[in-house]
């Protein structure tokens, strides 16, 4: 017979393993939001809007190194892009941030 204290102590490590998951997965989100791409402010640079699908394929997913599905890419301003993509593996949706700029020197 098992003792109470025991189950209790199966419980809270159970629910230690559990929270500290859910830590690694907000620190990777905060990471891949910090990350190139990961936001407006911090776009990935392409020298054509062409070469954004294949750049998204070459990227892995921060939570499970899946790849990516891309579900809408938009033009929300000149010379950025907004990628919508999913994750194959983990389903975790995110919007990738492009700028488009120019490859000739000044």
């Amino acid at each position: 017979m098992l003792d109470d204290s025991v189950i209790r102590r199966k419980r809270t490590q159970q629910r230690e393993r559990e929270r500290a998951l859910r830590r690694l997965v907000r620190d990777r989100e905060k990471l891949a939001a910090l990350s190139a791409g990961g936001s407006e402010e911090r776009p990935i640079h392409v020298t054509s809007a062409s070469v954004i699908e294949v750049r998204v394929r070459h990227l892995a997913c921060p939570q499970c190194s899946g790849e990516y599905k891309i579900q809408d890419h938009r033009a929300p301003a000149s010379g950025i892009r907004s990628v919508d993509v999913t994750c194959q593996i983990c389903g975790v949706s995110r919007t990738l941030w492009f700028r488009i700029v120019s490859a000739e020197a000044n």
